[in-house]
Protein backbone atom coordinates (compact mmCIF):
# COMPACT_ATOMS: atom_id res chain seq x y z
CA UNK A 1 0.00 0.00 0.00
CA UNK A 2 1.11 3.57 -0.69
CA UNK A 3 1.97 4.53 2.83
CA UNK A 4 -0.70 7.49 4.38
CA UNK A 5 0.91 10.14 6.73
CA UNK A 6 -1.67 12.10 8.92
CA UNK A 7 0.13 15.36 10.71
CA UNK A 8 -0.61 18.04 12.58
CA UNK A 9 1.34 20.73 14.32
CA UNK A 10 1.05 23.03 17.27
CA UNK A 11 2.61 25.95 17.74
CA UNK A 12 3.78 29.09 20.58
CA UNK A 13 3.52 32.76 20.03
CA UNK A 14 7.37 33.37 18.18
CA UNK A 15 8.34 35.33 21.28
CA UNK A 16 11.93 36.07 20.07
CA UNK A 17 10.40 37.09 16.80
CA UNK A 18 7.36 39.52 18.41
CA UNK A 19 10.76 41.02 20.27
CA UNK A 20 12.66 41.54 16.69
CA UNK A 21 9.70 42.78 15.03
CA UNK A 22 8.63 45.39 17.56
CA UNK A 23 11.60 46.40 19.53
CA UNK A 24 10.49 45.60 22.54
CA UNK A 25 13.03 45.53 25.70
CA UNK A 26 14.27 42.26 26.95
CA UNK A 27 13.23 43.20 30.54
CA UNK A 28 9.54 42.05 29.47
CA UNK A 29 8.67 38.55 30.36
CA UNK A 30 8.16 36.30 27.20
CA UNK A 31 3.98 36.16 28.37
CA UNK A 32 4.13 39.58 28.49
CA UNK A 33 5.63 39.82 24.96
CA UNK A 34 2.77 37.42 24.09
CA UNK A 35 -0.05 39.30 25.47
CA UNK A 36 1.33 42.47 23.93
CA UNK A 37 0.61 41.02 20.14
CA UNK A 38 -2.34 39.48 21.36
CA UNK A 39 -3.90 42.77 22.50
CA UNK A 40 -2.98 44.28 19.17
CA UNK A 41 -4.10 41.55 17.34
CA UNK A 42 -7.59 41.99 18.71
CA UNK A 43 -7.70 45.65 18.15
CA UNK A 44 -7.03 44.85 14.39
CA UNK A 45 -8.93 42.03 13.77
CA UNK A 46 -10.59 40.92 16.63
CA UNK A 47 -9.69 38.16 17.73
CA UNK A 48 -5.77 37.10 19.06
CA UNK A 49 -4.83 34.76 16.32
CA UNK A 50 -1.66 35.55 14.89
CA UNK A 51 -0.18 35.48 11.41
CA UNK A 52 1.24 32.16 10.18
CA UNK A 53 4.85 33.40 10.45
CA UNK A 54 4.51 34.35 14.44
CA UNK A 55 3.50 30.68 15.02
CA UNK A 56 6.99 28.53 16.57
CA UNK A 57 6.16 25.09 15.78
CA UNK A 58 6.98 22.85 19.18
CA UNK A 59 4.93 19.63 18.15
CA UNK A 60 4.29 17.45 15.02
CA UNK A 61 2.77 14.25 15.79
CA UNK A 62 2.10 12.16 12.76
CA UNK A 63 -0.08 8.79 12.67
CA UNK A 64 1.49 6.38 10.14
CA UNK A 65 -0.23 3.41 7.79
CA UNK A 66 2.18 1.63 6.01
CA UNK A 67 2.30 -2.34 5.17
CA UNK A 68 4.02 -2.78 8.45
CA UNK A 69 0.86 -1.28 10.72
CA UNK A 70 -0.06 1.54 12.45
CA UNK A 71 1.80 3.58 15.00
CA UNK A 72 1.36 7.29 16.21
CA UNK A 73 4.61 9.40 16.99
CA UNK A 74 5.81 13.07 17.64
CA UNK A 75 8.71 15.32 16.79
CA UNK A 76 8.39 17.73 20.15
CA UNK A 77 9.87 20.50 21.96
CA UNK A 78 11.96 20.96 24.15
CA UNK A 79 13.98 18.11 23.03
CA UNK A 80 14.16 19.03 19.72
CA UNK A 81 14.67 22.87 18.16
CA UNK A 82 11.71 24.08 15.60
CA UNK A 83 14.30 23.69 12.94
CA UNK A 84 15.16 19.99 13.87
CA UNK A 85 11.52 19.33 14.24
CA UNK A 86 10.59 20.39 10.75
CA UNK A 87 13.33 18.79 8.98
CA UNK A 88 12.62 15.90 10.12
CA UNK A 89 9.17 15.92 9.19
CA UNK A 90 10.30 17.21 5.83
CA UNK A 91 13.39 14.34 5.74
CA UNK A 92 10.45 12.01 6.16
CA UNK A 93 8.42 12.79 2.99
CA UNK A 94 11.59 12.54 1.39
CA UNK A 95 12.29 8.86 2.25
CA UNK A 96 8.61 7.74 1.85
CA UNK A 97 6.65 9.93 -0.25
CA UNK A 98 3.35 9.07 1.41
CA UNK A 99 0.15 10.68 0.65
CA UNK A 100 -0.40 13.71 3.55
CA UNK A 101 -3.84 13.81 5.18
CA UNK A 102 -4.47 16.96 7.31
CA UNK A 103 -7.28 19.01 8.80
CA UNK A 104 -6.98 22.50 8.02
CA UNK A 105 -3.12 21.50 6.93
CA UNK A 106 -3.77 23.63 3.65
CA UNK A 107 -4.94 27.04 5.80
CA UNK A 108 -2.69 26.60 8.82
CA UNK A 109 -0.18 23.85 9.11
CA UNK A 110 1.47 23.71 5.93
CA UNK A 111 1.91 27.41 5.36
CA UNK A 112 3.17 27.54 8.97
CA UNK A 113 5.70 25.09 7.95
CA UNK A 114 6.40 26.62 4.87
CA UNK A 115 7.89 30.12 6.67
CA UNK A 116 9.33 28.27 9.56
CA UNK A 117 10.88 26.50 6.96
CA UNK A 118 12.36 29.78 5.57
CA UNK A 119 13.32 30.74 8.69
CA UNK A 120 15.01 27.69 9.82
CA UNK A 121 17.02 27.34 6.41
CA UNK A 122 15.15 23.50 5.95
CA UNK A 123 15.61 21.40 2.47
CA UNK A 124 12.56 20.22 1.35
CA UNK A 125 12.77 19.18 -2.54
CA UNK A 126 10.55 16.26 -2.42
CA UNK A 127 7.70 18.35 -0.61
CA UNK A 128 7.85 20.95 -3.32
CA UNK A 129 8.44 18.99 -6.48
CA UNK A 130 6.10 19.94 -9.18
CA UNK A 131 7.52 17.64 -11.83
CA UNK A 132 11.03 19.43 -12.18
CA UNK A 133 12.72 17.03 -9.57
CA UNK A 134 15.57 14.84 -9.63
CA UNK A 135 13.56 11.54 -8.35
CA UNK A 136 12.84 9.36 -10.62
CA UNK A 137 9.33 9.59 -10.48
CA UNK A 138 9.14 13.76 -10.42
CA UNK A 139 7.29 13.78 -13.94
CA UNK A 140 4.46 12.44 -12.18
CA UNK A 141 4.47 14.90 -9.85
CA UNK A 142 3.52 17.83 -12.38
CA UNK A 143 -0.01 16.07 -12.09
CA UNK A 144 -0.18 14.85 -8.58
CA UNK A 145 1.82 16.89 -5.87
CA UNK A 146 1.64 17.84 -2.53
CA UNK A 147 1.43 21.98 -3.04
CA UNK A 148 -1.23 21.85 -5.45
CA UNK A 149 -4.73 22.49 -3.52
CA UNK A 150 -6.66 20.27 -6.08
CA UNK A 151 -4.07 17.28 -5.91
CA UNK A 152 -4.31 13.99 -3.80
CA UNK A 153 -1.10 13.77 -2.80
CA UNK A 154 -2.02 16.24 0.15
CA UNK A 155 -5.68 16.13 1.33
CA UNK A 156 -6.90 18.49 3.49
CA UNK A 157 -9.78 16.94 4.31
CA UNK A 158 -11.60 19.89 6.31
CA UNK A 159 -10.84 21.76 3.00
CA UNK A 160 -12.52 18.99 0.51
CA UNK A 161 -15.15 18.22 2.57
CA UNK A 162 -16.25 21.87 2.96
CA UNK A 163 -15.59 21.72 -1.36
CA UNK A 164 -13.24 25.26 -0.93
CA UNK A 165 -15.94 26.74 0.98
CA UNK A 166 -14.59 28.29 4.07
CA UNK A 167 -18.46 29.27 5.24
CA UNK A 168 -19.09 24.88 4.98
CA UNK A 169 -16.11 23.97 7.13
CA UNK A 170 -16.47 21.97 10.18
CA UNK A 171 -14.21 21.83 13.27
CA UNK A 172 -11.97 17.99 13.33
CA UNK A 173 -13.51 17.92 17.33
CA UNK A 174 -17.59 17.92 16.32
CA UNK A 175 -16.96 15.72 13.13
CA UNK A 176 -15.06 13.48 15.08
CA UNK A 177 -17.80 13.18 18.15
CA UNK A 178 -20.63 13.06 15.39
CA UNK A 179 -19.18 9.97 13.89
CA UNK A 180 -18.63 8.71 17.52
CA UNK A 181 -15.07 8.69 18.04
CA UNK A 182 -13.72 10.60 21.36
CA UNK A 183 -12.36 14.05 19.21
CA UNK A 184 -10.34 16.68 21.63
CA UNK A 185 -9.46 14.91 25.18
CA UNK A 186 -8.30 16.88 27.78
CA UNK A 187 -7.14 20.31 25.98
CA UNK A 188 -7.77 22.48 23.33
CA UNK A 189 -5.91 24.62 20.94
CA UNK A 190 -6.18 27.86 23.04
CA UNK A 191 -4.81 26.11 25.91
CA UNK A 192 -1.61 25.26 23.84
CA UNK A 193 0.13 28.83 25.16
CA UNK A 194 -0.56 28.58 28.68
CA UNK A 195 0.69 25.07 29.00
CA UNK A 196 3.57 25.37 27.70
CA UNK A 197 4.05 28.58 29.97
CA UNK A 198 3.99 26.01 32.78
CA UNK A 199 6.06 23.65 31.26
CA UNK A 200 4.05 20.70 30.73
CA UNK A 201 5.30 20.02 27.23
CA UNK A 202 4.13 16.03 27.73
CA UNK A 203 0.66 17.17 27.62
CA UNK A 204 0.89 19.40 24.23
CA UNK A 205 2.38 16.40 22.85
CA UNK A 206 -0.18 13.87 23.90
CA UNK A 207 -3.12 16.34 22.87
CA UNK A 208 -1.65 16.52 19.19
CA UNK A 209 -1.22 12.81 19.01
CA UNK A 210 -4.84 12.16 20.03
CA UNK A 211 -5.67 14.70 16.83
CA UNK A 212 -3.78 12.95 14.40
CA UNK A 213 -5.64 9.77 15.85
CA UNK A 214 -8.92 11.50 15.22
CA UNK A 215 -8.11 13.08 11.77
CA UNK A 216 -7.03 9.17 10.62
CA UNK A 217 -10.55 7.52 11.99
CA UNK A 218 -12.44 10.48 9.79
CA UNK A 219 -10.02 9.76 6.96
CA UNK A 220 -10.77 6.08 6.92
CA UNK A 221 -14.81 7.09 7.00
CA UNK A 222 -14.06 9.25 3.63
CA UNK A 223 -11.99 6.58 1.82
CA UNK A 224 -15.63 4.22 2.61
CA UNK A 225 -17.18 6.88 1.25
CA UNK A 226 -15.49 7.45 -1.66
CA UNK A 227 -14.85 3.61 -2.82
CA UNK A 228 -11.70 3.36 -2.10
CA UNK A 229 -12.13 0.19 1.32
CA UNK A 230 -15.53 -1.65 1.25
CA UNK A 231 -17.09 -1.66 4.71
CA UNK A 232 -15.14 -4.63 5.81
CA UNK A 233 -11.65 -2.87 5.01
CA UNK A 234 -12.99 0.50 7.13
CA UNK A 235 -13.91 -1.79 10.27
CA UNK A 236 -11.32 -4.01 10.31
CA UNK A 237 -8.92 -0.39 9.77
CA UNK A 238 -10.66 0.87 12.90
CA UNK A 239 -9.86 -2.17 14.65
CA UNK A 240 -6.53 -2.44 13.87
CA UNK A 241 -5.77 1.03 15.16
CA UNK A 242 -8.28 0.27 18.27
CA UNK A 243 -5.60 -2.70 19.13
CA UNK A 244 -2.56 -0.86 18.10
CA UNK A 245 -3.55 1.84 20.86
CA UNK A 246 -4.44 -0.89 23.45
CA UNK A 247 -1.54 -1.91 23.38
CA UNK A 248 0.56 1.54 23.05
CA UNK A 249 1.32 3.04 26.75
CA UNK A 250 0.56 6.20 27.77
CA UNK A 251 -2.28 8.09 29.71
CA UNK A 252 -3.66 9.90 26.83
CA UNK A 253 -4.85 6.29 25.22
CA UNK A 254 -6.62 5.18 27.98
CA UNK A 255 -8.32 8.50 28.15
CA UNK A 256 -9.12 8.28 24.92
CA UNK A 257 -10.26 4.74 24.07
CA UNK A 258 -12.59 5.31 27.22
CA UNK A 259 -13.99 7.68 25.12
CA UNK A 260 -14.91 5.31 21.81
CA UNK A 261 -17.30 2.74 22.77
CA UNK A 262 -16.96 0.01 20.83
CA UNK A 263 -19.71 0.05 18.11
CA UNK A 264 -22.52 -2.96 18.62
CA UNK A 265 -23.15 -5.20 15.77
Amino acid sequence: MVPILVFDIETIPDVAGLRNLNDLPEALSDDEVAELAFQQRRAQSGNEFLPHYLHKVVTISCAFRSDAGFKVFSLAAPELEEGAIIQRFFDGLERLTPVLVSWNGGGFDLPVLHYRGLMNGISAPRYWDQGEGDFSDSREFKWNNYVSRYHSRHTDLMDLLALFQARASAPLDAMAKLMGFPGKVGMAGNLVWPTWQKGEYAKIRDYCETDVVNTYLVYNRFRLMRGELSREQADAEEALIRTTLQETPGAHWQEFLAEWPVRSV
